[in-house]
């Protein structure tokens, strides 16, 4: 069994900066980075909101930036996904999917969450090309043009207020006759001249040669009054929630009733000594890249601390 002062789960901002400060503080971590190599950010194009890149940078080459400067460190960042943990005794157990096994001090959970998809393969065909799960960090690029928002919850209703402080015009798409969201949600969506609400809609797909160019809608879909329609539009933005990939953990660390693994007040800390969670996995409000890198930052300090008492 190979052994590990720290060992990382996780490849998106949050692990890739918890391996370097980790590598700085000579703790030679190990990091696995799962099924997707530098976290869903990958899943982008431009970072514009991300401090150091006045001209914005590629995601991808953002994380490789990221995953590079961590190595120099030492920090030895491994393919591979995490099948089993064990944190009933130290050293913490872990298991990978080729059946290495690592028994580790101190572990830090970076596993991310994951944005909720429809299902339809026009979401990943358009990917990129005009379909976002975050109307921070693309909003930007839909600038006085038309968008549409999936969802009718207070997740919904805070992207689609933010949509409309750029865009022209925003549809939000909403399969019931009405918001799920709380009274002041409802009533600021309600209000704001550029937001639409299209009730008892569902989205059947997607059109476009270049990119989004439309949506393909259905009004009371199996009703005898079923109305299907083409809405252009230049933007699909999902907004109907995220999952922690935290399966791994359940039973062990404590979590939320939607799966975010709970940390100890503004630490890192989890109720199992010596494991830390950091970035999207412990984060249900803010999910941005900037904030899951400085998670990773606290999660290695307190990794340290921690060796070191």
């Amino acid at each position: 069994m190979q052994q590990t002062k720290c060992l990382i789960i996780g490849s998106g901002p949050a692990g890739y900066t918890a391996a370097l400060y980790a590598g700085r503080a000579n703790l030679q971590p190990v990091e696995y980075c799962g099924l997707q190599p530098g976290g869903q950010l990958t899943t982008t194009t431009i970072v514009e909101n991300f401090p150091g890149y006045p001209d914005g940078v590629d995601a991808n080459q953002m994380m490789m930036d990221l995953r590079q400067q961590a190595e120099r460190f030492g920090a030895d960042i491994r393919d591979g996904v995490v099948t089993a943990v064990d944190l009933s005794k130290k050293p913490y157990t872990v298991t990978i999917d080729d059946g290495t096994q690592i028994a580790a001090d101190t572990i830090i959970v970076a596993t991310g969450a994951s944005a909720k998809y429809l299902g339809l393969p026009d979401e990943q065909k358009y990917n990129g090309q005009g379909v976002s799960a975050c109307a921070t960090c693309d909003g930007f690029f839909y600038r006085k043009k038309v968008v549409a928002v999936v969802g009718g919850g207070d997740t919904a209703c805070e992207e689609a207020t933010y949509l409309a402080s750029l865009a022209a015009k925003v549809y939000m798409i909403v399969r019931k006759p009405y918001l799920r969201a709380t009274d002041i949600m409802k009533k600021r969506v309600e209000n704001n001249p550029k937001i639409e609400i299209l009730y008892e809609t569902n989205t059947l797909g997607l059109y476009g040669d270049n990119g989004v160019e439309g949506a393909h809608l259905v009004f009371r879909k199996g009703e005898a009054d079923e109305r299907r329609y083409d809405l252009p539009i230049d933007g699909f933005f999902l907004a109907i929630g995220h999952k922690p990939n935290t399966d791994l953990f359940r039973g062990q660390l404590t979590m939320d009733e939607t799966g975010y693994i709970v940390t100890k007040g503004d630490t890192p800390c989890t109720n199992v000594e010596g494991v830390f969670a950091a970035g999207d996995c412990a984060d249900p409000n803010y999910r941005q890249a900037v904030v899951a890198a400085g998670s990773g930052c606290k999660a290695a300090m307190e990794a340290e601390r921690y060796l070191n008492q």
